[in-house]
Parts: structure tokens; sequence; C-alpha cells
């Protein structure tokens, strides 16, 4: 469980399409006045050095944020705006990198890890400043312990490696009690498309769970093959920005078209019933 190094896919189509969305629901959430609070379940390591040995043994994200870069999508300006310095240094946000640099006065981050190596480098990347709280700690108990917060608005991401299979289900009963305890926050799950067979269970699973306004935005870059890897990712997202499927409608058949491999659309944009 503790294996899992985000430095290799750091930037990759996956990040693209996972922050771009959570920059969304960050910028949407922050049109009132209200603070909200952000919990990242699986907050690694916060920024990430793409010119490390272990970014450049695979180099994913030159087919991820660095060919979005050199055709960038005017609607993704809010996500491309935060990434494109850092990644001219070599530098690529994680999702508390992102979300810490548009925390406002009145907002809060909580930010769980538990590899020992990625929290000490999280805590050095992300918690030196107020209002993020930075803890070394199972993800899943830690934003159950949380909910429902004072603010009573909340943005939650749910991000698990999945290396330990039983993530599949865990993330269903997670999201069922988390959704008991604060029905109105918005709960954002990314699941890897690594197994196909696996994400139409979750599909299934989530279905019968009849969560809130349950939305699912998915990305690939190629077609699916069981031993191809990882061909794309998705966001199941509870409670999303009422806007978010009209923007992602008009966004995902582009992104997905310049990031894969053969310049094909794939993608869905759908509510789960």
């Amino acid at each position: 469980m503790l294996s899992y190094q985000h430095d290799y896919h750091a930037g990759n189509h996956a990040d693209v399409l996972k922050h771009w969305l959570l920059v969304e629901c960050v910028r949407y959430l922050q049109r009132k006045d209200a603070g909200f609070e952000y919990i990242d379940t699986h907050a690694g390591s916060g920024w990430y050095q793409l010119d490390s040995a272990l970014a450049l043994k695979t180099a994913e994200y030159r087919h991820g944020i660095g060919r979005l870069l050199e055709a960038p999508l005017p609607a993704m300006s809010d996500y491309l705006n935060l990434v494109k310095e850092p990644v001219a240094e070599q530098r690529y946000p994680g999702s508390p990198g992102l979300v810490n640099a548009l925390l406002r006065p009145q907002d809060r981050s909580w930010l769980f890890e538990l590899h020992p190596q990625a929290f000490t480098e999280l805590r050095k990347n992300c918690a030196r400043r107020k209002r993020v709280f930075a803890r070394q700690a199972d993800g899943f108990a830690g934003l159950l312990g949380l909910l429902p917060v004072a603010s009573k608005r909340a943005l939650v991401l749910i991000d698990p490696s999945y290396e330990v299979k039983d993530d599949y289900s865990n993330v269903v009963k997670l999201l069922q009690s988390a959704c008991k305890k604060m029905p109105q926050a918005t709960f954002m799950l990314w699941y890897p498309v690594v197994d196909r067979d696996r994400v139409r269970r979750l599909e299934s699973d989530l279905a019968k769970a009849a969560l809130p306004n349950l939305q699912q935005f998915e990305m690939s870059v190629r077609n699916y093959a069981a031993d191809n890897g990882m061909s794309g990712s998705g966001m199941m997202i509870v409670n999303p920005p009422y806007t978010l499927k009209a923007h992602a409608d008009a966004v995902l058949p582009r992104l997905s078209a310049l990031l894969a491999d053969d310049g094909m659309s794939r993608f869905c944009s759908t509510l789960v019933l």
C-alpha cells in the first residue's frame, strides 16, 4: 500500500483531467464569499520534479501537460495559468499544490498522506502556511473524522492508487458514509482505466449506492486493452457544479484528441443512474 510513487506519472494525461476538473470545482465554490474546506485523502508529495530520475524514466508529462501547453485550450485557462510557469521550471503541482495556490483567507486545506517519504515532502512543500493542515494518517478515516465541517461547505478529492484492489469497493463504502455525514459536500473520486471490468463494477456499485447527483467524466488516450497499462482515467463527482457538465462537453472532445496517441477523441460525460 505504501509502494506507489506518483513521480513516475506527474503531469500525465490522468493528472491533466483530474487537476483541470479540480480547479474548476474550486473556482466554482469561490464564487461565494463563504469559505470552504478542501480535503485530500491521498495528497502525495504536493509537488513533483519533472527532471527527476523517476519522472524522466517514463516522461509521461511530455504527452500530458507538455503537449497541452504546446497547444493550450482557452477553456482550460484557469488550470493552465497555474501550471505553465512551474512546468517551464521543470516542476508540476499535485492536487495540494494547485488548491493551496487558490486558497483565500477564509478557506482551509486538509491533506492526508500515509507514505513516510511522500508525507515528509508534503509537509515541506505544502504545510508552511496558515489554514493548511497536513496529517500522516489514513485518508479514508481522516475524511470521515472531519465531516461534517463547521463551514458547511467542503470539496473532497478521493484519489487512491488502487494498488490495493479492495480500494474499488472501499471507495464506494466511503462515499456512502461520507455523503450521509455531509450530503451537500462535493466529492471527487478519481479512478484509472487499467482494468475495464473493475471500472464497470465500480460504475455499477456507485449507481446502486444512489448517491446524490453523481456525474462521470472519463477520458482515454488510446483504445483499451487488458495488457496496455492505463489507457485512460475518470472522475466520479457527487454534487458537481451545475456548470461543469456543459463545460466538460465542450472541452473533453478537444482535450482527449490532443492527448491521444492517434489524435482520436475518447471520452464520456454523463449522469450516473
